[in-house]
């Protein structure tokens, strides 16, 4: 089924396209999710948000004033989700939210976040790196995420110190930062003493009217205070700790040295959101320049205004949600940003690593390699845009898998546009009728499919 989209539209979905009542029961007195009729209703509350979390962002800003969202903050990583109201009602204020969850006894949380329109990835900080950048996120969020800290010698932790970037902050609203029980208690004071041991500082800890706790950390800018501590404890990572790149790779044991020298802190926060868009920042083992990254974006805008929005059979003021299969520099989604959806970029394994330039850029993204199955659920997305991948995977695996992928993904009545050579378009255009999928060729270098509501017989 298919909902009018608006903003208002992310507290709404139609039940038959996530029938799981769970959720509804399990929660009834945290206003998650209500069922009403054909519907189910995302009323905006949550285990911390017990005045909605509307509030509850704007307690946040109110307590720490330069958090400033939607300029100073845009990019944000939301572990332990739930249902993800906390990042849809950050996209009313321009602040872009990668919610994470691990499918557990909450039952396809990462699934209502996706239909309502709200970008969210199936993900855990368990033994294994998140698949996004060092430096990525200006803010990391966490309200009774249920994920033990400062277990394992404290290596969630300092994931999440990887993957936020020097100065940015993380918002923790759990029990043990305001109730008073010995387990909460022992909980916070491991997590003071590994806190101090990162040199995260303690910005602000407040509690709001409901006696709901947060505490906000910073992440220090330079390594100054890695260097002046008593013992090297995580110690400071090296060539020795192995390859910094987070495909398949277990967790660090030690910290992420900043890149500047403590002189030079300005340097390292980035620009304010939509100037940052267009500015290109140079990224640490960047293959990149500026003359690329200014030519993929002049193309693509170009691109997006003459050949998307006229010659593609595509109805753009249907899609919620986009993927860009190998997203480059992220033009695509740049040339999209006054639409009110959003786009989940993949850098591919084996392309040039551009996620870094993404995730400077003010969006967001993720590696992940297409001989595998992405982690979302079937029928999530509205578009998928695949460019100039084909040649290269399919030397590693079968265009069959790939396009069995890319129809798990999609939603009925949804499309795939795909920009490739003649030679390839002619390859995938058959798998694609195969799939009763309806197609088009657009300039000779597009194919575009939609996918139609055909199921084979059993």
């Amino acid at each position: 089924g298919q909902l009018p989209f608006s903003r208002q539209m992310v507290n709404l979905i139609w039940y038959n396209n996530v029938p799981h009542p769970k959720l509804v029961e399990y929660k009834k007195d945290q206003n998650w999710v209500t069922k009403s009729g054909d519907y189910l209703v995302f009323p905006g509350g949550g285990t911390q948000f017990k005045d909605g979390v509307a509030r509850y962002i704007q307690f946040v800003e109110q307590i720490m004033p330069t958090i400033q969202w939607g300029t100073h903050t845009r990019t944000v990583l939301d572990v332990g989700c739930g249902v993800a109201s906390f990042g849809g009602y950050l996209l009313d204020r321009n602040v872009i939210t990668m919610s994470l969850a691990p499918k557990d006894e909450h039952e396809a949380q990462i699934q209502f976040a996706l239909e309502r329109g709200i970008p969210a990835f199936l993900g855990v900080i368990g033994t294994q790196k998140l698949p996004f950048p060092d430096n990525a996120f200006d803010v990391v969020h966490c309200a009774r995420c249920r994920v033990h800290w400062y277990a394992n010698g404290g290596k969630p932790l300092l994931e999440l110190n990887r993957v936020l970037r020097p100065g940015g902050f993380f918002v923790w609203s759990a029990t043990p930062v305001y109730r008073k029980e010995q387990r909460d208690q022992d909980d916070w004071n491991a997590m003071v003493t590994l806190t101090k041991s990162m040199c995260w500082r303690t910005v602000v800890k407040s509690e709001d009217i409901n006696g709901i706790g947060v505490v906000i950390y910073q992440k220090p800018t330079s390594n100054s205070c890695y260097l002046e501590r008593k013992t090297n404890e995580p110690h400071l990572c090296s060539k020795k700790d192995g390859s910094r790149f987070p495909w398949y790779a277990p967790l660090d044991s030690c910290i992420l040295p900043s890149a500047v020298s403590s002189s030079d802190e300005t340097s390292n926060s980035p620009l304010l959101w939509p100037e940052r868009l267009i500015r290109y920042a140079s990224v640490p083992d960047d293959s990149a320049t500026i003359e690329k990254f200014d030519a993929d974006t002049k193309y693509w805008k170009q691109v997006i205004s003459e050949v998307c929005y006229n010659d593609f059979p595509v109805n753009w003021s249907s899609v919620r949600n986009v993927m860009d299969m190998n997203a480059g520099y992220g033009g695509f989604a740049a040339a999209l940003v006054d639409k009110p959806l959003w786009v989940m970029n993949v850098v591919p394994i084996g392309q040039s690593d551009t996620l870094p330039v993404i995730f400077s850029r003010g969006l967001i993204g993720v590696y992940h390699d297409w001989c595998e199955s992405f982690n979302t659920y079937p029928r999530t997305y509205d578009v998928l845009h695949m460019s100039d991948l084909l040649g290269s995977l399919t030397k590693r695996c079968d265009i069959l898998e790939v396009a069995a992928e890319i129809d798990r993904i999609l939603r009925p009545g949804r499309w795939l546009v795909l920009k490739d050579t003649m030679d390839m378009i002619k390859k995938m255009r058959p798998v694609l009728r195969s799939l009763h999928y309806e197609t088009v060729i657009v300039k000779r270098q597009f194919l575009v499919g939609k996918k139609t509501f055909w199921r084979p017989r059993r």
